[in-house]
């Protein structure tokens, strides 16, 4: 085998230390770029063209719903998200793509028809009938339109949000898909203190990808603010991922400066350091899972452009947006600060790169950032993507013993 392919080659039997971390190591956030909306072919193109220039390995969350389920029932979303996979992969096969099973559901879960396969693969009985909406939510009406009305977070310990979550992962697998961020667990997990009904869940799209999947094994991840996701001492998932947890730096700004922002241990919830040791799902122990980090977003609190250092908000805005607001220049060595600063403070720790994701700033990118090369393809990109190349070329990856 190549040493190359070596490097990111696992199967049915599970995945390495050192192949899981050499994804990670080439992992980016490209936000449904398998779901495209509104952008233009040839911007879209752009996104793939990028994808391949820098050489990524983990495409994180290429396709999800966030609420607006019903355009599940069009095939052509699952047409072009499986036409994109497939020319990448005629490219790159070792490319994973990563689909999400986020907390969020709206009520336009009921226009969903409930396949067949998915009854039976729980051993229920096959009934003709649509997702029920009102069946995924809390009984004791915890987080019940949290989001809005008419817009939930699902609960795990219902049988239907199990079913939802069975339908979805099973439907990315068979496009392709071979990773899932699995939301946040402590939000959906409301009713599942021991993890019994996660662990159930986790074994179905498990057992499912074990016959179906492209290399018949699937790299699970969720948000872990506790450091882990662990049943009996063994993780459920493949890898923790949390928010960077960026903190301003205060400081008198002038026109045009940036605002500037480190990375701290132990500030607020941040996971550095913390990661629990496990048996991993592939069968093997470790101190430390290893986990991503990411430039996550969420919104913004007032006042914006403040440097609150006890804040979530670094300056005000979701990490996304404070990064997109940056000078380009102080964008591409916050990057290289970042990757350097986190191999060097916990090395069980690894960077998702920022490559496409909605902020929530006024800009002239319709609340997007790109990581793209600005072009006439992407007129709007943020020239962040020779950066990422270069940082990345600067690592070679692990070969497994």
């Amino acid at each position: 085998m190549h040493a190359q392919n070596k490097a990111y080659h696992f199967d049915r039997n599970g995945i390495e230390r050192e192949v899981l971390e050499n994804y990670l190591d080439r992992s980016i956030t490209f936000s449904c770029v398998l779901a495209p909306g509104k952008e233009s072919k040839e911007v879209c193109a752009d996104d793939i063209r990028m994808i391949k220039n820098i050489g990524a390995k983990l495409v994180g969350r290429a396709i999800f719903r966030w609420e607006n389920e019903r355009i599940l029932n069009n095939p052509e979303f699952w047409t072009k998200a499986q036409s994109i996979i497939e020319e990448l992969h005629a490219y790159d096969p070792d490319i994973i793509f990563q689909g999400c099973l986020f907390e969020a559901i709206s009520e336009d879960v009921n226009t969903i028809p409930i396949p067949e396969w998915v009854f039976q693969s729980y051993g229920m009985k096959p009934e003709k009938r649509n997702f029920s909406y009102k069946d995924m939510l809390s009984k004791e009406g915890k987080y019940v339109d949290h989001w809005h009305k008419g817009g939930s977070v699902p609960d795990i310990s219902r049988i239907e949000t199990q079913l939802w979550f069975h339908f979805l992962a099973c439907s990315y697998i068979n496009i392709g898909c071979e990773a899932f961020h699995l939301g946040q667990i402590e939000l959906i997990g409301m009713h599942d203190p021991q993890r019994e009904h996660w662990a159930k869940v986790i074994d179905h799209i498990r057992s499912y990808a074990a016959e179906y999947a492209r290399r018949h094994w699937v790299l699970l991840d969720t948000h872990t603010p506790k450091g882990g996701m662990l049943k009996d001492g063994k993780s459920l998932i493949d890898f923790n991922s949390f928010p960077m947890r960026i903190c301003a730096i205060p400081g008198e700004l002038k026109a045009g400066e940036a605002q500037r922002a480190e990375l701290r241990v132990n500030h607020l919830d941040g996971i550095y350091g913390k990661s629990q040791g496990c048996v991993t799902p592939s069968g093997r122990k470790c101190e430390s899972l290893p986990y991503l980090v990411e430039i996550d977003n969420y919104g913004k609190e007032e006042p914006v452009n403040v440097a609150d250092t006890t804040s979530y908000f670094p300056w005000g805005w979701d990490e996304i947006s404070w990064y997109a607001k940056q000078p380009e220049a102080y964008r591409n060595e916050w990057l290289q600060y970042a990757w350097d600063w986190i191999r060097q403070t916990d090395p069980n720790g690894h960077i998702e790169m920022p490559g496409l994701r909605g902020i929530c700033c006024p800009n002239e990118a319709q609340n997007i950032y790109r990581a793209n090369t600005r072009s006439a393809a992407c007129p709007l990109g943020y020239n962040q993507e020779e950066t990422i190349k270069a940082i990345w070329s600067s690592t070679p990856p692990r070969l497994p013993e």
